[in-house]
């Protein structure tokens, strides 16, 4: 098999994995703007989220659009045009 570990004592055995820092999301920056079409995306990724959670219970679609706006927009501290403040 190509995964077995070689069991010859001659063999070096080999190099654990350095460490490297995580690597930062420049679009989760404080500094880095954020663009219009990331801020909507994540703004519909928690709105499907809270439906989700909801059951899709139907007629909440608004509410949880305007929930996540505010989330969203609160984390990112930008206004709600976009622009920071």
């Amino acid at each position: 098999m190509a995964n077995r570990r070689s069991t010859d004592p001659s063999r070096p055995a080999p190099a654990a994995p350095r460490s490297r820092a995580p690597r930062k999301n420049p679009a989760l920056q404080p500094s880095s703007p954020l663009s219009e079409a990331a801020r909507r995306e994540l703004i519909a990724v928690g709105a499907f989220l809270r439906a989700e959670r909801r059951g899709f219970v139907h007629g909440h679609a608004e509410e949880d659009w305007l929930a996540a706006e505010a989330e969203v927009d609160a984390l990112l501290r930008v206004s709600p045009r976009g622009s920071s403040q």
